[in-house]
């Protein structure tokens, strides 16, 4: 049973364009009008098969171009309404085998629509669980702890600015190369897989990530107490101390935000608990 949008999909298919007899293939002017409809891939987000009328509505293009016959379209457009979930910058990749599987179809090769839709579902869960913590978990805190410290360091409106363009210009590169890289590879690219090279490459995000946010937080994570210098008289003693109060202190606070978000507390009461402790600590004269 298919919903509203499901059906307008499938209504809105046009006449593709004659093969005058030869092969029929995909042009650049396809893959471009793909790759555009796949930044609005959760458009129609559903709970019941969640990407699947944004995944239809990517194949689109090129379902008009391989099917000359309103009925094989019909059937690819259904074929394509199955459930579908996948973090969205690796969708493409997806996407790229996918069109590979459906030029091999149209043009007489034995490829099923059960081939189709295995090949789907046996991408889409590894390509979520490596694309939401490398671009969600590792590349996007760091550009934008990157950006929030060029703010903090003077340079004003040029931090977002920088975050803006470096985000989508790594990101849209990434979702073309990888819909090129997938359709000419087609279903051979899941033998990549076995390879290791995913967990590997999540591995080294990951390093990345945290050797660059330690980079950071070393750099604009400050906790300013009041000197001990009213405690103690030595003066080269006040000097070691303050200096190793300024080194301990954001590596410990850092260290309990992390501590507090994997106990599952809310970073919004992690942000205005550092509020309160930083007012309750200079009413107290520990910080200034």
């Amino acid at each position: 049973m298919t919903c509203k949008g499901e059906e307008a999909l499938i209504k809105t298919m046009t006449h593709s364009d004659s093969n005058n007899g030869g092969p029929i293939r995909l042009r650049s002017s396809d893959f471009l009008r793909i790759f555009w409809r796949s930044s609005f891939e959760q458009g129609s987000w559903n709970f019941e098969r969640m990407q699947n009328v944004g995944f239809a509505y990517i194949m689109a293009p090129a379902i008009n171009r391989l099917y000359p016959d309103l009925n094989d379209r019909k059937q690819a457009m259904k074929r394509h309404l199955q459930f579908f979930n996948t973090a969205p910058i690796m969708q493409s990749l997806i996407t790229g085998v996918v069109l590979s599987m459906e030029e091999q179809k149209a043009n007489g090769l034995p490829v099923s629509d059960e081939s189709i839709n295995s090949v789907k579902t046996a991408m889409m869960g590894p390509m979520g669980g490596f694309g939401d913590p490398v671009w969600l978990g590792t590349v996007r805190p760091v550009l934008s702890a990157f950006a929030a410290s060029l703010v903090l360091t003077g340079f004003g409106i040029w931090g977002p600015i920088l975050f803006f363009f470096a985000w989508n210009i790594l990101r849209l590169a990434f979702r073309y190369l990888t819909q090129m890289a997938g359709y000419r590879r087609g279903a051979d690219i899941i033998n990549v897989f076995n390879t290791g090279i995913i967990k590997n490459a999540g591995n080294a995000t990951s390093i990345f990530g945290t050797f660059m946010m330690g980079a950071i937080v070393a750099r604009w994570v400050k906790v300013d107490f009041a000197s001990v210098s009213t405690f103690i008289s030595n003066h080269t003693l006040v000097q070691v101390l303050n200096s190793t109060v300024d080194v301990l202190a954001p590596i410990g606070l850092t260290f309990a935000c992390i501590w507090l978000i994997r106990k599952q507390v809310s970073p919004i009461w992690i942000i205005l608990g550092l509020f309160l402790l930083g007012i309750l600590g200079y009413m107290v004269g520990v910080l200034v």
